[in-house]
């Protein structure tokens, strides 16, 4: 099960926690726009079987962002490798790559 659930407390008590989410990966690239940007990042996650199940892209004054969550729970490579091939594609386009897990993310809500 993903998502809120209730932890153990006290009956009149109602504690949510977040269920960790194994297979979840945020991509977030960053930079200025050109050509090709979306192709090179995706066609990494394609060809490691990694699926995209939500993407935001805008370009603002010629800066491209783009955020996906990205399913890895099929992909060939862990986290770490993903991260580090990304980053080098990152490299070649001229953007900012991150990859973190999503539990970084919802973990950072409950601060």
């Amino acid at each position: 099960m993903r998502g809120l659930a209730a932890a153990p407390a006290a009956p009149d008590i109602y504690i949510p926690y977040i269920v960790p989410s194994v297979d979840l990966v945020v991509v977030s690239v960053l930079g200025a726009d050109r050509v090709g940007i979306v192709a090179g990042i995706t066609s990494v996650l394609a060809r490691h079987n990694a699926n995209i199940v939500d993407i935001a892209q805008t370009v603002v004054r010629d800066i491209f962002s783009m955020v996906m969550v990205v399913d890895i729970s099929k992909a060939d490579v862990d986290i770490a490798g993903l991260r580090a091939e990304l980053e080098e594609v990152g490299r070649k386009l001229g953007v900012m790559v991150a990859v973190h897990h999503i539990d970084v993310f919802r973990y950072m809500q409950r601060i």
